[in-house]
């Protein structure tokens, strides 16, 4: 298999993956060469066992083999039954027949062991890899970041401009750039963020000018004005005058017209006027990213603040 590391969902549609899961040769084959393979959970029986499409052939994954769990930890039955009709990891440890009929014995829990082993123990902080958003929870989104090993990417690491709740910026499902922002060695646990992949204040800045007016997002409401996210790394501070229609406008979430006032590099400022509420498309588009993921696999600082700026924002990914 040319990358059996990736997060779960993402060979499974592959012509390599389907060659081997197709045929009883080719489940017989990838027992023998030890591959990661992908298929569909079909269901969980009454045993907590997992049963996988295999295209004819009975694929059986025992509860214990579901899931690598680390000393210490216990295996829940939310983490097995959660993954019916979802594309699933696995090794063919053994087949046997019964009745005549080929019944295929698999492990995810050791497709785990191997990716951890393998691909995860290398990663050092500042490494930029791919994850895919699996679930949310109002602190952060939980991504697998191989094999359907999970990791967390707080809600304060998905971008500079703040967000309430991670559904602000993903949906489950998403694939997505990320960079490791720690290890815990005591537990392995690895820690993920995107901030760092999204531009430097300067960066998100060149693509506006003064003068312009532009489409924004209500991100919070203060005493002393409002703050709209231009760009996720991106915001500017628009006053709220005492009309009403400025108050009827500002509303948390929503997508508002504002008029781009002053730039004010050295003290990374943005001022505002509220125009209207926003009349076009505001339909997601894809996360934009500032740092080239296919061809730069690793970074060792960044720095948000611009080199004037009094307030330092930055990562040093070599010393966390």
């Amino acid at each position: 298999m040319t990358n059996q590391y990736l997060p779960e969902g993402m060979i499974l549609g592959t012509a390599e993956n389907r060659e081997y899961i197709t045929s009883l040769s080719g489940l017989q084959r990838a027992m023998n060469e030890g591959v990661i393979l992908e298929s569909t959970v079909l269901l969980c029986d009454s045993a907590m066992r997992l049963h996988v499409d295999l295209y004819g052939v009975t694929g059986i994954i025992e509860r214990e083999e579901c899931v690598f769990c680390r000393d210490g930890e216990e295996l829940k039955d939310i983490a097995v039954i959660t993954r019916v009709g979802k594309p699933i990891c696995f090794k063919v440890i053994n087949i046997t027949f019964e009745n005549g009929k080929a019944i295929a014995h698999l492990s995810r829990r050791m497709a785990q062991k191997d990716c951890i082993q393998n691909r995860l123990s290398d990663l050092i902080s500042g490494d930029i890899i791919q994850a895919k958003v699996t679930h949310m929870e109002n602190f952060g989104a939980f991504v697998d970041i191989g094999c359907g090993v999970a990791s967390l990417l707080s809600v304060d690491c998905i971008s500079v401009s703040r967000i309430s709740h991670p559904s602000d910026r993903l949906r489950v499902g998403d694939v997505i750039n990320v960079v490791i922002k720690s290890i815990d060695h005591d537990t392995g646990r690895i820690f993920v963020s995107m901030r760092e992949l999204l531009g430097t204040w300067e960066e998100n800045a060149s693509l506006f000018e003064a003068g312009q007016t532009v489409a924004g997002i209500v991100r919070s409401i203060e005493n002393y004005g409002v703050f709209i996210e231009l760009t996720p790394n991106l915001a500017g501070l628009a006053e709220l005058r005492d009309d009403i229609k400025d108050r009827e406008i500002a509303e948390i979430g929503k997508t508002v017209a504002v008029y781009i006032k002053s730039i004010i590099p050295d003290r990374m400022k943005i001022k505002l006027v509220l125009i209207d509420s926003y009349k076009g498309d505001t339909r997601r588009s894809g996360i934009e990213y500032f740092v080239d993921c296919k061809n730069t696999f690793h970074l060792n600082s960044w720095r948000y603040s611009t080199p004037n700026s009094r307030k330092i924002i930055e990562t040093l990914f070599d010393k966390v």
